[in-house]
């Protein structure tokens, strides 16, 4: 069975049921998960990525949570209320890291409209370093004193943990390194927010690959370079994922063009 017959036989494509603004948001987040799948970043069923519904600012969508990235499709994404309650028929209350990390981040910062939360082996890596991310690489510049951190305090079972989330991500935080844990990256727009994760996964990559080599066996930039190279990213206009995002979609439709169904 291909991952469309699968996906589709769970629920009948919803393309001429919801509005055009959130079928587009279903297909673009539908391809962020099979792209990220492509390269790598996933974890059996235990990653996530969320986006805001365009027109119910207070709904999002996520994938169902006993799915892979790689068989997501745009109608198989499940629509619920920040709140946690099933914004369409037939699903189950929302729980777990989908409440609070995702709907909690959603609910708090009305700037933020896209949330990626994943583990891989490098972002659990450099979460775990006591210096946490090292300006090592071209790619950890965008990130420069820029990134939060939050520490381990278990699993996102209790809604309790949500608070602590919230504050150390703060009212302007965007990219964030969960301790011991894994990788969170904010966005505005779904292009962006894969960017930027892109960008963040690489830096962590590069960091383990950097201090394999034993401790003092690598260059750091001086602070005035990092600054200067961070600056520079952020007033390029390419930074926010224009540039690369036409080319993930591209990429999706060679691989497997049922993520738009």
């Amino acid at each position: 069975m291909t991952i469309a017959a699968f996906t589709l036989a769970r629920g009948k494509s919803l393309q001429h049921q919801v509005s055009e603004a959130e079928w587009k948001a279903r297909v673009d987040l539908a391809a962020a998960h099979r792209a990220l799948s492509h390269y790598g970043v996933d974890d059996l069923t235990y990653n996530h990525l969320s986006v805001r519904v365009p027109d119910e600012p207070d709904k999002m969508l996520i994938k169902p949570f006993d799915f892979m990235f790689e068989e997501v499709t745009a109608s198989s994404l499940q629509k619920y209320c920040l709140d946690g309650a099933p914004g369409q028929d037939n699903l189950p209350k929302l729980k777990g890291g989908g409440l609070v990390i995702h709907a909690g981040i959603l609910k708090a910062r009305e700037d933020i409209n896209v949330v990626f939360h994943t583990h891989t082996p490098a972002a659990m890596g450099v979460s775990s370093h006591k210096d946490g991310l090292l300006p090592l690489t071209q790619h950890s510049m965008r990130f420069f004193e820029r990134i939060r951190y939050h520490d381990f305090g278990g699993f996102e079972f209790d809604p309790s943990m949500r608070d602590p989330l919230l504050k150390d991500l703060g009212d302007d935080g965007w990219w964030m390194l969960l301790r011991n844990h894994g990788a969170l990256v904010c966005g505005k727009t779904i292009k962006e927010t894969f960017t930027v994760h892109h960008m963040l996964e690489m830096s962590c990559q590069g960091q383990v690959a950097a201090l394999s080599a034993g401790d003092g066996n690598f260059v750091m930039p001086p602070r005035a370079v990092c600054e200067h190279a961070r600056d520079q990213i952020e007033n390029t206009p390419h930074s926010a994922g224009a540039k690369d995002w036409g080319a993930v979609l591209r990429l999706c439709e060679r691989m497997d063009p049922s993520f738009k169904e």
